[in-house]
């Protein structure tokens, strides 16, 4: 008789609650997929194992859409708080050019991919612009930091090539000059980008900014992207000095420089989109644009609030990022649901927006702005990527709707997450993790940017 080759059948069984509807005894996952979302008379065929989850409220997998692992090096830096963002970014760059190098870059990295998993976030993108001296295979690291904790992974691979002595505000020690940006943009595409089904890494073209790369590589990023296939990022419309330097330096607002380099297309997702108007709006969801709403970092530099209903309204796709730890000062996107959902309520009102809104960015918006529809939700046939949270602390307790308590009471650490149908995070703690020798080296590592520069 041949052996059974059929995936093993596991029932998530009887949890509190899912963000699904139809799920209300639970789900069953098979082959690292989402096979079936059980009712209430049970499975409809035998399972090979049993999970019980009744501690356990279920969400999908959260994606983070814009961040930048190396900044929890300079976390709460004493020269760069209580301001806004180019004063912000004046104060921390000489000390990145100074101090980043290729072994505090990964710690820096690890530490982010963890606290992340441990929020309950299973797809990562990390907005990569720096490469020191020492680390042109920055890139490479990343994937090596996101294999390790088997965690998916959309890589960057963005550039500054605009620096302070010519007129821009980046170090110049952090720049890249035009040919090697481009000769490894190609290398990491190729090396890395794999855009079927269940992937765990893409690659996406991401020049930092306006403000710090030139026309030039903004326009052959965007025939890149077409060349492979892949997504296109970079910041926009985040601070009012943004639209100041575009109209000075292009004479044109920052979306109107984005259209003439090339980039109004779907492959498109932007971080931020807080400073744009109505008629800027109607574009961007006419092309199906991407917006990466970072609450947190936006109300620690107090660049403003994302017009989240109206880019929806409108036809843009709206995601969720946490953005650099050193403009938010941890790497934890459950949070920034919550953040999201409370910004979101002093725009609009307390009806206008609600927990599911804010829950469905994290997961399903920021899967659309990565152009996957294989993760981000809650069904059959979507990869098992899962985020189970418990209600057992003191904030949870009186709460009666156990998914709205996630999010109105504070939830910020899962219990389990689940990465295509494997567990990642057991009991609070990543598997394979020592936290304790991480926090140790990531202090130390840390502390060379205190130093003078």
């Amino acid at each position: 008789m041949a052996a059974d080759t059929s995936p093993k059948r596991v029932w998530l069984r009887d949890p509190i609650a899912v963000f699904a509807d139809g799920s209300e005894r639970g789900l069953v996952i098979a082959g690292g997929r989402i096979v079936e979302l059980v009712g209430r008379d049970g499975p409809t065929a035998p399972c090979d194992e049993i999970v019980d989850a009744s501690r356990h409220v279920v969400l999908p997998g959260l994606v983070n859409t814009h961040h930048h692992f190396f900044q929890t090096l300079t976390r709460a830096h004493p020269d760069a708080i209580n301001k806004e963002l180019f004063p912000w970014l004046k104060a921390l760059y000489p000390r990145w050019g100074a101090h980043l190098n290729r072994d505090r870059f990964r710690l820096g990295v690890r530490l982010a991919l963890t606290e992340l998993l441990m929020s309950g976030c299973t797809t990562a993108s990390d907005h990569l612009f720096v490469f020191g001296a020492d680390m042109p295979d920055a890139v490479d690291i990343e994937a090596e930091e996101a294999e390790r904790l088997g965690m998916r992974i959309a890589l960057t691979r963005g550039a500054i090539n605009f620096g302070s002595k010519s007129g821009g505000i980046a170090d110049e020690r952090l720049m890249q000059g035009y040919d090697t940006v481009i000769a490894d943009c190609e290398r990491v595409l190729s090396k890395y980008h794999d855009a079927s089904e269940g992937s765990f890494r893409c690659v996406a073209v991401a020049p930092c900014a306006p403000f710090n790369v030139t026309r030039q590589l903004m326009i052959d990023s965007a025939a890149l992207a077409e060349k492979y296939d892949c997504r296109l990022h970079t910041h926009l419309g985040e601070t009012r000095d943004e639209d100041e330097f575009c109209l000075a330096h292009f004479g044109c607002r920052p979306l109107d420089y984005l259209e003439e380099v090339g980039w109004l297309n779907e492959r498109v997702w932007l971080a931020h989109g807080i400073h744009f108007n109505d008629d800027e709006i109607r574009r961007l969801g006419k092309h199906r644009i991407g917006v990466c709403h970072c609450p947190t970092s936006n109300m620690v530099l107090a660049s403003g609030i994302c017009r989240t209903k109206e880019l929806e309204a409108a036809g843009a796709i709206v995601g969720l990022g946490v953005d650099g730890s050193a403009s938010n000062d941890n790497s934890n996107l459950m949070e920034s649901i919550r953040h999201a959902l409370m910004l979101g309520r002093l725009r609009y009102g307390a009806e206008a927006v609600t927990h599911q809104d804010a829950i469905r960015w994290a997961t399903e918006g920021s899967a659309a702005c990565l152009g996957r529809k294989d993760i981000g939700r809650i069904e059959a046939g979507r990869q098992a990527d899962l985020a189970l949270f418990t209600l057992d602390e003191l904030r949870f307790s009186g709460a009666g709707d156990p998914i709205a308590a996630l999010v109105l009471c504070g939830a910020h650490r899962a219990n389990r997450v689940m990465v295509g149908g494997k567990w990642r995070v057991l009991d609070g703690a990543p598997v394979g993790v020592d936290l304790a020798r991480l926090r140790h080296e990531h202090g130390a590592a840390a502390r060379a940017f205190l130093e003078a520069v």
